[in-house]
């Protein structure tokens, strides 16, 4: 059975796919314009905003662990997704009705990051409802496509909105309809604790063995690593306007239509990955893909200002799908099936990955330019991908998770 056929046939799974396409677009609607308003309309200094961004993405990371850990320790899953849900819908409703420096504080240094753990927390009830099915990897990679999609729809009709005018009222108006849904879905399609098919005991364990299990060299050195092939990502984010910005043929439109297209081009690549689901180790796949999108990274600073530019979006999209849709299975399985412990690590690796992506741009801006920057976080990237393929040379890992129950 095909991974769309799996989702049709089974209504949590279409929730989730509904879920990640609200996710998309609340995303889209509150993070590429935050720079803009919090400098320009509401007044925050330029190290105000980079004070907010790194108390954010600690505080996003921090949380998201917690309430992986906490929904494997309580099998409490949907009173945490209703109430990061909620979080999200305050934080958009502060900035629309008081917009001002305390609530874009509140809103994207807490509510906002509380929020985030979402992604987490749906990918571990994906990996719960296909545990033991053939084919999790393959559904899950169209599930994840629903958050590429409904980012790139939201991304689109905003540009069309602000063709003429730039109206932040707009932004947080759009981000609250989207977290209502958000709050929506999970307070009625969401499946009560302990009433679904599937397996979702508490796992017995109090909160420091939960942190003390995914803390295992093995676990963790698997988790650097796809850091390490996840910060080309982060540092795509991070080049792409100032390389556009450095050549006097492009501009700020030209960065948007370049984004979008490597987005778009991602939903229908991690449709086709869904048909290599179990075919190909991940490892593999994912080597295979770190090697495509170091492609598209190193020919953009060469390409900015000839017309073959706009190829790589299709070298992005097939590299990126993935290379963002494979660690989600690969730590369920890494944590033998402990859904929020994987939801922690997925969590962990995205810290990891923003900082070594901040690292490899302060050496390559030190040592040369955004040409350099790009070719050592390639370098860095293929170096982790092949790490990561000779650690699971002997075929796809999976550690067994001690249980230690707590005395009563």
């Amino acid at each position: 059975m095909s991974p769309l056929a799996q989702i049709a046939r089974q209504p949590v799974l279409r929730m989730l796919a509904l879920m990640l396409v609200l996710q998309g677009a609340h995303s889209a609607a509150i993070y590429p314009y935050l720079s803009r308003i919090a400098i320009h309309e509401v007044g925050l200094s330029d190290n105000g905003l980079a004070l907010l961004m790194t108390f954010s993405s600690g505080f996003s990371v921090a949380a998201s662990v917690l309430i992986g850990v906490i929904g494997d320790l309580r099998a409490n899953r949907k009173t945490l997704v209703i109430a990061t849900s909620v979080a999200a819908l305050i934080g958009n409703l502060a900035m629309l009705v008081h917009p001002g420096v305390v609530s874009l504080i509140v809103a994207h240094g807490v509510m906002f990051p509380l929020a985030w753990s979402l992604l987490g927390q749906s990918f571990a009830l994906a990996g719960l409802v296909m545990a033991g099915q053939p084919g999790r990897d393959g559904v899950q990679a169209v599930i994840r496509a629903g958050l590429s999609a409904g980012f790139l729809a939201l991304l689109i009709w905003f540009t069309f909105a602000f063709a003429d005018r730039f109206v932040p009222g707009q932004i947080y108006l759009a981000g609250a309809i989207f977290s209502a849904g958000l709050v929506a879905v999970s307070v009625f399609m969401w499946p009560r604790d302990g009433r679904g098919a599937w397996n979702h005991a508490p796992s017995g364990l109090n909160l420091i063995q939960s942190f003390a299990e995914i803390a295992r060299p093995e676990i963790l050195l698997r988790m650097g690593l796809l850091g390490g092939v996840l910060s080309i990502g982060t540092l795509y984010m991070m080049l792409v306007s100032l390389i556009f910005q450095a050549n006097p043929g492009r501009s700020a439109g030209d960065v948007a239509l370049y984004v979008g297209m490597v987005a778009g081009w991602e939903v229908p690549f991690m449709l086709v990955l869904s048909r290599l689901a179990g075919r190909v180790r991940r490892a593999t796949q994912i080597a295979v893909g770190a090697a495509i999108y170091t492609g598209h990274l190193a020919l953009m600073p060469v390409l900015v200002g000839h017309w073959s530019l706009w190829l790589l979006p299709l070298l992005a999209g097939m590299g990126g799908a993935a290379i963002l849709t494979l660690p989600i299975g690969y730590y369920q399985d890494l944590t033998n099936g402990r859904t929020g412990a994987a939801a922690a690590l997925f969590a962990l690796q995205k810290l990891v990955s923003d900082v070594c992506a901040a690292a490899i741009f302060a050496a390559g801006m030190a040592i040369g330019g955004y040409g350099t920057t790009a070719l050592i976080g390639s370098a860095v990237t293929l170096a982790a991908s092949l790490g990561l393929y000779l650690a699971d040379r002997r075929g796809d890992v999976a550690f067994a998770m001690p249980v230690h129950r707590v005395q009563p």
